[in-house]
């Protein structure tokens, strides 16, 4: 498994909407209390929602979840990740605000095949994911306003019934030869 296979995964990015800013005018010691926190806040909720983190730079995350252990609706377990992220994220960010400090989370999620095995050099390996999918979920991540999850075409096919959805438009997307159709996530439908 470590020397690379191939799976299907569902893969999420996110990453903090201001922090460039934040980290222009931030004490280090500042910037280093908000990524603990914000941290602390993914990866409880990572090990939670059965997703494996692939890394983590500065305030960019890579989740997938399917690998490598299988995830029963691993499309839904990625977007209820997001949710709780975002819902967690909020009440980090309301007491941020009060210390000035303006900060949001994007969120992209899609799934696909990815190339899945160890990666780096002696000393330092990772278990990493590599393909088309991880690029277009970190493109969403990027493009995703503050309080925002955006989802590809496969996911959304896969979580139509059990999510509230909007569609985001065909957005252009740098890396991708023609637009790609997004999905806005807004929340979980209620069964009744």
């Amino acid at each position: 498994m470590l020397a690379g296979h191939r799976a299907y995964i569902s893969c999420l990015f996110c990453d903090l909407r201001g922090f460039t800013a934040f980290a222009e005018t931030a004490a280090p010691e500042a910037l280093l209390d908000v990524l603990r926190a914000y941290h602390d806040v993914l990866g409880q909720l990572i090990t939670e929602y059965r997703g494996t983190l692939e890394h983590f730079a500065g305030d960019g995350v890579m989740v997938f979840f399917n690998d490598p252990l299988q995830v029963e609706d691993h499309e839904l377990q990625a977007i209820r990740l997001a949710l709780a992220a975002q819902e967690r994220f909020a009440e980090l960010a309301q007491v941020w605000r009060k210390r000035g400090i303006q900060l949001g989370l994007g969120i992209g999620i899609e799934a696909g095949y990815a190339t899945l095995g160890r990666i780096g050099f002696e000393g330092r390996y990772d278990y990493g994911a590599l393909g088309p999918v991880t690029n277009l979920a970190s493109r969403l991540s990027t493009s995703a306003e503050a309080g925002q999850i955006l989802v590809g075409q496969r996911v959304f096919g896969a979580v139509e019934q059990a999510v509230d959805a909007a569609p985001s438009g065909e957005l252009e997307l740098r890396g991708f030869g023609r637009p790609i159709t997004a999905y806005e996530i807004r929340g979980l439908r209620t069964t009744g």
